[in-house]
């Protein structure tokens, strides 16, 4: 109780105002709820990859844990084996560690509980408050009516005890069909809140489990094994999304009737994140997947915390990400631009520069000494004290982009173009005396002349209105550069004419693949590995990276380009 004491108070002097959750915690810990204690969990189904809302509900749970000294569990909720894989438990794992959070030893799965989940429902059949329904799903679910309208009780409504048991212990032995029987609740079919209108319980699987096996061919429904689950592992604080608020009622009666301690988890639930720009259904996302209209689940271009990762977003940056949006009690829409915005400014603070150039046109220096080469000094991020220096070579023939000279430019146009001078960033400055068009008009070289007292470090300050990135010919690196973009084109994907689907909101550009050159520094650069391509943006090195050939994924743009599309 003490440290949740001196938790609170660091977090009125943080300056930021408390959420609604911070203070549900913190009158509990007040009042001695359950001791004081503050007990997480995040529990996902093994059915998918996480994605950035998912993200945002991890640090939120594990983060509430740590500010109040409590405790985070890792809890998959794998009741459904038709659905769900090792792969994405694997996955998932993976993700929350590359987050920055730790479950210590608290890892757990919904089918540790099947044994004691299946007692509590023999428990419910002899109480009278379970039964076993012959019913097919379509008739079940039809009987249940509309919230204005009472359901119909099922014919099976009022089977004795005994033989309530007897068909269910014979559903667990195997001897019936799947869809043949379920388990439901009894409870309320008058009730307005359809999930009270005798809810399933219990369905046959006939289906190998990827951690029990063949023990089991029935399954319980999320909405039975939750509360259970929680209540199992010492849950004070259930932390759902709103959608779950119309089950809280369910997950409180079968607390209510299987438990008879003092201790009681209790259900909260907060607004999901929805993003512009960006599909978060589950569904959608394997269609994107399964139909190839994205690489993987990884692929750069998908929210998923695997794709944000390859592309080059940094923990720390999800994480502010979700600090900033906060958490709300009603839905909205956050802006793509703040999440791009958040690993912009962390990427700023940690990211290596380098030169690299996408477009490439050759400029021969005819004053520079042929044969001459020599290595300059260049600091690798002015934002890190600690980030030190590269040397990057220099020499005649040098590379900078197509887009950086024009042949009749206008007035305000600051880079290169005939008679023009410009400065190389950390070397000298030149001016164009001549250039060259292939066959087909396309710029092919400039002919430029270079002034030896104008190095930089040098001390002479003459002043050119215009800088531009470079490599050097002899010395770059070829590289594969894809320049992924938003996956979809309207921010709200669903909005889709009739006979439509979100699909047809694709972007046609979310990537473009160019070979690029890049400064020799990168060599060795690992799997991972992010810098800023001076004036162009961050790029991360992907994992189809060979040793003969770089592969570096655009993580994000240097300025916010799409709020410009928008005025």
């Amino acid at each position: 109780m003490e440290k949740n004491n001196k938790a609170m108070e660091n977090g009125s002097e943080s300056g930021r105002s408390k959420n609604f959750l911070e203070s549900i915690i913190e009158n509990d810990i007040h009042n001695g709820k359950n001791e004081g204690r503050v007990h997480t969990r995040f529990p996902p189904e093994p059915n998918g990859y996480l994605h950035i809302g998912h993200a945002k509900s991890i640090c939120l749970n594990f983060g509430l844990a740590d500010t109040y000294n409590g405790k985070c569990n890792l809890r998959f909720d794998d009741t459904n084996p038709t659905k769900e894989e090792q792969e994405y438990v694997n996955s998932i794992m993976e993700d929350v560690r590359w987050l920055g959070f730790d479950w210590e030893e608290r890892l757990f799965y919904a089918s540790d509980y099947f044994d004691q989940l299946y007692e509590w429902a023999e428990k419910l059949i002899l109480d009278g408050k379970a039964y076993v329904d012959d019913q097919t799903p379509d008739v079940i679910s039809e009987q249940r009516g509309v919230p204005t309208r009472p359901g119909k009780e099922s014919p099976f409504r009022n089977r004795s005890a005994d033989e309530n048991i007897d068909l269910f212990r014979r559903m667990k032995a195997g001897e019936f069909p799947n869809g043949t029987r379920v388990l439901r609740a009894k409870i309320d079919m008058a009730s307005p809140n359809m999930h009270m209108r005798d809810p399933v319980m219990y369905r046959i699987m006939h289906a190998h489990h990827h951690r029990t096996g063949d023990t089991w061919c029935i399954y319980p429904m999320y909405d039975y094994a939750h509360g259970q689950s929680d209540y199992l592992e010492g849950i004070t604080h259930s932390i759902c999304t709103l959608e779950f608020e119309i089950h809280r009622p369910l997950y409180d009666w079968f607390l209510d009737n299987l438990i008879d301690t003092e201790y009681r988890p209790r259900q909260h639930e907060f607004a999901r994140l929805n993003l512009s720009y960006t599909v978060m259904s589950k569904r959608k996302l394997l269609e994107l997947v399964t139909e190839k209209y994205v690489n993987g689940w990884d692929d750069p271009r998908m929210p998923t915390i695997s794709g944000l990762r390859r592309r080059g977003y940094t923990p720390e940056s999800i994480r502010s990400f979700a600090d900033r949006v906060g958490v709300a009690k009603r839905e909205n829409v956050i802006d793509v631009g703040l999440l791009e915005f958040s690993v912009r400014e962390h990427l700023n603070k940690v990211a290596p520069r380098i030169f690299a150039v996408l477009d490439p046109l050759k400029v021969i220096i005819t004053n520079y000494p042929e044969g001459q080469s020599e290595e300059l000094m260049l600091e690798n991020n002015p934002e890190d004290p600690q980030g030190g220096s590269r040397k990057v070579p220099f020499s005649r023939e040098i590379y900078i982009e197509q887009d950086d000279f024009m042949e009749d430019p206008p007035n305000k146009f600051f880079r290169l173009g005939p008679g023009r001078e410009v400065r190389l960033k950390g070397a000298y400055i030149i001016k164009c005396e001549d250039f060259k068009k292939d066959e087909n008009g396309r710029m092919k070289e400039l002919y430029c002349t270079y002034d030896p007292e104008t190095k930089s470090g040098s001390g002479v300050n003459r002043k050119v209105k215009g800088t531009l990135h470079w490599v050097s010919v002899n010395d770059c690196l070829d590289a594969e550069v894809r320049i992924y973009d938003r996956l979809f084109m309207n921010e709200d994907p669903d909005d889709v004419d009739e006979g439509e689907d979100f699909k047809s909101n694709l972007n046609p550009d979310s990537l473009k693949v160019v070979t690029g050159k890049v400064e020799p520094s990168v060599a060795t650069a690992s799997v991972g590995d992010t810098f800023q391509f001076q004036r162009l943006g961050y790029f991360c090195v992907d994992k189809d990276s060979k040793d003969s050939r770089l592969v570096f994924n655009r993580t994000v743009t240097l300025k916010d380009t799409w709020a410009k599309m928008k005025q």
